[in-house]
């Protein structure tokens, strides 16, 4: 499933909506890329969205508070 580690962003539902109106359901996945990131000296394995990976260049580096968001 798509889902991201540090955002929690998933894929959403909704129609695809034709000229004639005709609806059809369409799912919208998230941008999910896999992501190697060093840890007190460990890899870390995320899978993190596009915007999830812009947070963590903002933030320098994964923190502890991003861990407890990972595991909760």
């Amino acid at each position: 499933m798509a889902i991201c580690m540090i955002t929690g962003k998933g894929k959403q539902h909704g129609n695809n909506v034709s000229f004639s109106q005709h609806r059809t359901r369409k799912t919208w996945n998230p941008n999910i890329q896999t992501k190697t990131v060093m840890v007190d000296g460990q890899k870390v394995r995320l899978k993190v969205s596009a915007k999830g990976i812009r947070t963590l260049r903002k933030k320098g580096a994964l923190n502890q508070f991003s861990l407890e968001k990972k595991t909760a």
